[in-house]
């Protein structure tokens, strides 16, 4: 079934399923008679020679030089060509699906006077799988997304390259082959295709999306390392998180309880500490401060693919142009910096509880790096430099975006966002994030395989889907392809899906 856009609505989820899974869009009628209630006032107003930003003035320093008829109807072909200035490999087919959607979400809010051929285009394109190519780099993320939106928009003009039934083609090309038509752009339509942050917020929610599975199973690997190391499982009482009141540590404790749910570990026959390590006993804490950063950019992400991000904006009820800065992307630039260093932080505590795995003297009489032959083997011991080795990326990485600001347009565009600069380490962040998951799945299965405890139904399944694709460490073996296995298994998070039949929802 379509997902309908009418400018409000789009959650994160159904950004996903257009962005990931194309599943097709539909405008809503009463959105397109919006859009065309908006199309007619701004042609009144360019008939009675009203000046208005980037319909009939140039733009960014130039916003003050006012085009003649002539140039008018020529200018949005060269603003769209002059700011197709990306660089780099194209970005991934989903990245610009979620854009395409984003940008046809504004539009149907009437209030961004471009022609109604232009949003119906961008649908059909979506519908009929016709990507443009879209660099990967380029955008400052303030006058929104300028340059990969500006490669999208070519396509408007029968130019540019897009992705058609596998094969990368010229424009005009995969638009025939689709049976689309080049509806030109004329007065404002160019500007009212590229000026948003539909880039960095589409991308955002599915880095949001993907980050929301990857802390469940954070929860799952913690709960399987807890049980190897013989925690006290005290600290991960719902009744002791919900006396401090954090939303996400109350979510997080309530889904390491569920794991631990059928362990030895609550029957008092294994001894444990009274107090154990920070990074044991902390875990709820930590995971739920990034539950509740997710949740509070989750918010922010949402109202960015609802909201109007355009400039100017047009108020038909009222006759009225007003010109401001609706495309800047700090909104979702900042959140999603904090979500970045958030993940980071989760993926240090995971290496640390890892480290205890490995490290006899922390280790609750686990053998020396996880081996039985100790000396002669190293058992681990490299996994873990591994790890180390992401997450010095990932901290490198976490410094933000947002703050790093470089003026340009003759400082007319003096502050910017840098929100495609956040978005595009974020990946790497989150990409880095599998692969030390992966190693403290690997390790905490390992450590299991030396006790001889029950433990939780959670973790119990884990273990078991973990063996499925990596084997215990009987001797020394080349470790890369457990390594590349696990970061695999942690991505398609079959892990996840195959404890959360066992035990239920994790959220």
């Amino acid at each position: 079934m379509p997902v309908v856009l009418n400018g409000s609505g789009l959650t994160i989820e159904k950004l996903v399923r257009i962005a990931r899974f194309s599943e097709k869009v539909e405008l809503e009628k009463q959105a397109l008679e919006r859009i065309k209630v908006c199309r007619a006032m701004l042609e009144e107003k360019i008939q009675a020679k009203e000046i208005m930003y980037g319909v009939n003035t140039g733009i960014g320093e130039f916003s003050e030089v006012v085009l003649s008829d002539e140039q008018v109807k020529e200018f949005q072909k060269y603003l769209i060509y002059n700011h197709s200035a990306g660089i780099g490999e194209p970005m991934p087919i989903e990245h610009v699906r979620g854009a395409m959607a984003g940008r046809i979400n504004v539009h149907a809010h009437g209030n961004s006077a471009c022609r109604p051929e232009i949003t119906l285009t961008l649908v059909e394109m979506l519908n009929k799988n016709v990507i443009p190519v879209v660099c990967r780099k380029g955008s400052v993320a303030a006058c929104g997304d300028l340059a990969p939106m500006s490669q999208i928009a070519l396509l408007m003009l029968g130019e540019g390259e897009a992705f058609y039934e596998g094969e990368r083609l010229p424009g005009k090309e995969a638009l025939v082959r689709a049976d689309i038509d080049v509806p030109g752009l004329r007065a404002r339509d160019g500007l009212a295709t590229i000026n948003g942050s539909n880039f960095i917020t589409a991308i955002s929610a599915l880095h949001l999306y993907d980050i929301n599975r990857w802390l469940k199973q954070a929860e799952i690997a913690a709960a399987m390392t807890l049980e190897a190391l013989q925690a006290n499982l005290k600290p991960y009482d719902e009744r002791l998180h919900k006396a401090r009141g954090f939303p996400g540590a109350i979510r997080s404790s309530r889904a390491l309880t569920k794991c631990f749910e059928g362990s030895d570990l609550y029957t008092g026959k294994i001894k444990h500490k009274v107090q154990d390590a920070y990074s044991m006993r902390s875990t709820p804490q930590v995971i739920g401060t990034v539950h509740d950063a997710v949740a509070f950019a989750r918010e922010q992400v949402e109202t960015e693919l609802n909201g109007v991000g355009d400039n100017p904006i047009f108020i038909p009820e009222e006759k009225l142009t007003l010109t401001g800065a609706n495309f800047q992307g700090s909104p979702v630039s900042l959140p999603m910096d904090m979500v970045g260093a958030a993940v980071t932080m989760v993926s240090v505590m995971s290496e640390r509880r890892m480290n205890r795995l490995n490290n006899p003297a922390l280790s609750a009489g686990l053998p020396a790096f996880l081996t039985k032959g100790a000396g002669m083997y190293s058992g681990l011991m490299l996994s873990q430099y591994t790890a180390d080795s992401l997450i010095v990326e990932q901290r490198i990485l976490s410094a933000p975006a947002s703050i790093q600001s470089i003026p340009a347009a003759a400082d007319q565009e003096d502050f910017v966002s840098m929100g495609m600069n956040t978005v595009i380490k974020n990946s790497q962040i989150i990409d880095n994030s599998h692969g030390i998951l992966g190693i403290e799945f690997m390790a905490a299965a390992q450590a299991l395989d030396f006790r001889d405890h029950t433990p939780g139904d959670g973790v119990r399944k884990a273990k078991e889907v973990i063996r499925r694709h990596v084997e215990y460490l009987d001797i020394d073996r080349p470790l890369y392809n457990d390594h590349n296995s696990m970061k695999k298994l942690v991505h398609s998070c079959e892990i996840l899906e195959e404890v959360e039949k066992e035990i239920g929802s994790l959220e």
